[in-house]
């Protein structure tokens, strides 16, 4: 993949709200002294009246937001995962989600390629923790091409929801004309019989590639990218189930409440099958490069063909 081009989702983040704000002038962004890290500093840049730091105080973001978005603005607040879903979970629970006032939320630097910030900004419970929120969309992109989609459907959808971008440069594979980017809709990458391969963010590339290895084993594996961890795409996940038997999900958070925990959920409800669940298994990350600590917790191309082999 390395000839690929590879893009940080959380700059695509950036990108697509500039592009947004030159559209809707109710659109205005909030960030907690990070304006760089989470790359809104580029809206900062082009809007500076639509821009509000609120400093190293993200819970207050989020009042402000709710207060903004009770005015007709569309607010985006933005800071790291560990902060927004982590420091902040009672004022989006109650002066957001409760009241269904309609903030989006840009969590950057989830999951342990957060790398060298260490276990303490890793945050590998946001999923969960916004998916037991009732009525927020919680979700996660693929890529470049996917992010700006997932932002432009975010400020469409009347509501709050939650996304996680990355802080580590992740292959473009959405780069194709019939790509069509609709939250609560999962999307089919590979078509495969002996199992179900369901991935979300930064681990669907590489879940793209252990298929492939796979294939080379003679296991021919369908691959799934369910962006949105919910609502969740429970059509599309049951159906698979039913077609290939085996299901595995992958993904940069715990295997406890996020995307592995949902499509348990919605399986053993209505079509109970094995399911392997790659993710972080219940423990803290570390400190160390971003690549390195994916290869060591076993979500790299490699790490979760052997997972995936093992469990067929």
């Amino acid at each position: 993949m390395s000839e690929v081009k590879k893009i940080a989702t959380r700059a695509s983040y950036g990108a697509a709200l500039v592009e947004l704000g030159k559209k809707h002038e109710n659109l205005v962004v909030l960030d907690a002294d990070l304006a760089a890290a989470t790359q809104t500093g580029v809206f900062k840049k082009e809007f500076p009246e639509r821009h509000i730091d609120c400093g190293i105080a993200e819970c207050n973001m989020m009042g402000i937001a709710a207060g903004l978005a009770t005015t007709g603005k569309v607010p985006f607040a933005s800071t790291f995962a560990m902060f927004a879903a982590g420091r902040a979970f009672e004022q989006v629970r109650n002066s957001i989600a409760y009241p269904k006032i309609n903030v989006k939320i840009g969590a950057t630097h989830g999951g342990i390629s957060v790398g060298e910030d260490g276990a303490t900004h890793q945050c590998c419970e946001d999923f969960a923790l916004m998916r037991v929120i009732p009525g927020m969309v919680v979700a996660c992109p693929s890529d470049d091409i996917e992010a700006k989609a997932m932002v432009e459907a975010a400020y469409e959808h009347v509501g709050p929801v939650y996304m996680r971008f990355g802080r580590l440069a992740v292959p473009v594979i959405n780069d194709r004309p019939d790509y069509k980017f609709e939250l609560g809709k999962g999307i089919v990458l590979r078509e495969g019989k002996d199992l179900t391969i369901i991935a979300n963010g930064l681990c669907v590339a590489p879940a793209l590639e252990a298929a492939e290895k796979l294939a080379a084993d003679g296991v021919d594996a369908k691959v799934i990218n369910i962006h949105t961890i919910k609502p969740l795409d429970e059509e599309l996940v049951v159906a698979a189930a039913k077609e290939t038997g085996k299901v595995v999900t992958v993904e940069e958070h715990s295997v406890i409440g996020g995307l592995g925990g949902a499509v348990c959920e919605c399986l053993s409800e209505k079509a109970p099958v094995p399911v392997k669940r790659i993710g972080v298994n219940d423990v803290f990350g570390e400190s160390g490069p971003a690549t390195a600590l994916l290869e060591k917790y076993g979500l790299d191309a490699e790490g979760i063909y052997k997972q995936i082999k093992e469990f067929v």
